[in-house]
């Protein structure tokens, strides 16, 4: 799968779960309207307390009956008129003491969460841009289709390719989409490829791509071309138009042999060229794959 593929399925995901997440906060239960004043005045207290017990450094001391009365106000909620009529002769004055805390110990509005989800979804979205076109800027040549391909060495393919008869069968090189055929120099006359870079070591690759619409030519032993089973366009042995509906030649990749024997297929640089005025390789030389379809059916 591509990274352009797994770019658009990220895509999607990300925006489903934005939409999912956007329905369940619009139809979720509305704010909570907490007095939370009051409960941050009960903890404040409490904590107080709770340090004044478990010091072990500080020597507890003895409460006097104000500190009593005081911290009695404070627990039973009673005000301040309250704890005159009980005791006159004290004046209690109760102080509220409030601690600030941080955001994340609050809890989230929905404003506060929906600009968060839309901040990452944004994010995300941005990142995967930025990795599909640092992807189409920079492809991966180090191997495959699109670089230069190792189709092995030139001995083994015309061995592969030539058979005891005389007759060829082309070596497909998956990796470079490509068919190795034979390309003699000495026999191909006015060629319109003895000029160029198609040609190493009397072999050629052809690109396996119909250049009518697109669709894969296969190899026709019979007749010793190349027939396209979609609208019938044919070629002879060497990739040159010979009938149908196709504009020019099947394209050609430039090859050479390196140091070792082998031959390069540079996928990366594609040759076209236009309908040739004559065959350099004679076609057909037998019967027609499409033509003896039908008739081994009937």
């Amino acid at each position: 799968m591509s990274i352009v593929e797994l770019s658009f399925i990220a895509i999607a995901a990300i925006g489903v779960l934005g939409v999912v997440g956007i329905v369940a906060i619009v139809t979720g239960r509305g704010s909570r309207n907490i007095d939370w004043k009051k409960n941050l005045d009960k903890r404040a207290v409490k904590a107080e307390k709770s340090k004044e017990k478990t010091s072990f450094f500080a020597p507890s001391k003895p409460k006097s009956v104000e500190e009593v009365n005081v911290e009695e106000a404070v627990d039973t909620d009673e005000t301040e008129e309250d704890i005159e009529e009980t005791d006159g002769s004290i004046k209690i004055e109760e102080k509220v003491v409030y601690e600030e805390i941080s955001e994340e110990e609050r809890y989230i509005t929905r404003k506060q969460f929906l600009g968060k989800a839309l901040g990452g979804t944004f994010g995300a979205f941005m990142g995967i841009q930025a990795l599909a076109w640092l992807g189409f800027l920079w492809p991966k040549v180090s191997g495959g289709f699109g670089s230069k391909v190792d189709a092995g060495t030139i001995e083994d393919l015309k061995n592969q390719i030539i058979q005891a008869d005389g007759s060829v069968i082309p070596a497909f090189i998956p990796e470079a989409r490509a068919y190795v055929l034979p390309f003699s120099e000495s026999t191909a006359g006015d060629s319109q490829f003895t000029d160029g870079s198609t040609i190493a070591d009397g072999l050629v690759a052809v690109y396996q791509r119909c250049v009518h619409l697109g669709c894969r030519v296969p190899w026709c032993n019979s007749s010793q071309g190349f027939e396209c089973p979609c609208h019938g366009s044919k070629y002879n042995m060497v990739g040159e138009y010979y009938a149908g509906p196709a504009p020019r030649n099947l394209d050609r990749f430039v090859v050479n042999v390196s140091s070792s024997g082998k031959l390069i297929i540079d996928t990366g640089t594609i040759i076209e060229s236009p309908r040739a005025p004559g065959l350099s390789v004679k076609y057909p030389q037998g019967l027609s794959c499409i033509a003896l379809a039908p008739t081994e059916e009937s």
